[in-house]
């Protein structure tokens, strides 16, 4: 099956364009559907082609004089945004030159560019950053949003469980993804008036989504595998995901430093390291790496700044799945069969059955 092409910002990341085009190439090692463009330095993106025959074929360099910077502000970016790789891979998808764009460059310049190039698709109101985390369940869990929205309402946060079911379905093949409301306990009362109005919404139009709402959660048990979808607000998303990045750090660091302690430890490490490796590989962002910008006319993926070349690769392999599976036509889909007098004012506030019982 041929695929559009992805836009590649080679000039994002840490370490720039050898990464990017390494892992691009390891994709279409392992995808040979995958066509690029790859945007940025054209001298240094054609170099490092010569390292990557395979990759060479099936790509078309698209010249950026500039790269935007990783401490930059959205705003100064914005005004470079014609002259900057990250500009023109995004706007590449604008003009249908290219199905989607990723990107390691800096994230709120990335969110800025691609919600005024591409604006958000009918119906939603926000578009959200959404990632995969690793649980002890079959699956990750699809988590949102993570940093593009500091304040959200009860509206935003019924558009985030949306998207992130439709998100769900496609990457784990779920027909009904389990949705939960992050918040700082499971009882009803407990939260925002937003959380409680966001949980009265998803109640409210349970019976026409494609998905299946099982209240709130707590942030320990994000891990545990037991639903499929987290929904929050991008400031405690953000908080959150960086919490159980450090966490995870802090058992990596923690082990190494145990097992050096001594003769008997190093013994044991031995003895145990098939198990230290399953754990480095679960933990491993790499692994996990292409966090997408939901709601928008377009799809656009993050990768980490840090990412290897796999890492690259698996963000460039989500990006493929998510064009592969119309993600965009799926979101619209999941909107346009809501009622828009569910979401028109807040449920919680709402007569929810003929007998004058409130939704909570």
């Amino acid at each position: 099956m041929s695929l559009p092409r992805i836009a590649v910002d080679a000039m994002g990341g840490d370490e720039g364009v050898r990464v990017m085009i390494e892992g691009a190439a390891l994709a279409r090692r392992r995808h040979d559907r995958f066509k690029f463009l790859l945007v940025g330095d054209e001298a240094k993106i054609a170099q490092a082609l010569d390292h990557h025959p395979n990759l060479r074929g099936a790509s078309e360099i698209l010249h950026a004089p500039e790269a935007v910077a990783g401490d930059e502000r959205p705003t100064q970016a914005l005004r470079r945004a014609r002259t900057t790789s990250m500009g023109l891979a995004i706007d590449a998808v604008k003009r249908g030159e290219a199905g989607a764009a990723v990107s390691g460059g800096n994230t709120g310049a990335l969110m800025a560019m691609a919600k005024l190039a591409l604006r958000t698709m009918p119906g939603i109101d926000r578009p959200a950053l959404a990632a995969l985390l690793p649980t002890l369940g079959t699956h990750d869990l699809v988590m949102l949003d993570l940093g593009a929205n500091t304040d959200c309402d009860a509206r935003n946060l019924f558009q985030f469980a949306l998207m992130g079911a439709a998100y769900a379905r496609i990457v784990h093949g779920l027909d009904s993804p389990r949705v939960r409301l992050l918040n700082i306990g499971t009882e009803e009362t407990k939260g925002t008036d937003d959380l409680r109005d966001a949980a009265a919404l998803l109640k409210h139009a349970a019976a026409s989504l494609a998905l299946t709402f099982d209240g709130f959660t707590e942030s320990d048990k994000l891990s545990r595998g037991d639903f499929d979808v987290v929904v929050t607000d991008g400031f405690s998303g953000n908080i959150a995901l960086k919490a159980m990045e450090g966490a995870a750090r802090f058992v990596g660091d923690l082990l190494r430093r145990s097992f050096a302690s001594s003769l008997r430890s190093k013994i044991g490490f031995l003895i145990s390291k098939p198990a230290t490796e399953t754990l480095k590989h679960h933990l491993d962002p790499n692994n996990h790496n292409g966090a997408v910008f939901l709601g928008l006319n377009g799809v656009v993926v993050k990768s980490h700044g840090s990412a290897s070349a796999m890492g690259v690769a698996n963000a460039v392999a989500v990006t493929a799945r998510l064009l592969e599976e119309n993600l965009i036509e799926r979101i619209a889909a999941d909107v346009a069969a809501v009622d828009p007098d569910t979401i028109r004012q807040p449920a919680r506030r709402r007569v929810a059955n003929t007998e004058g019982e409130t939704a909570l």
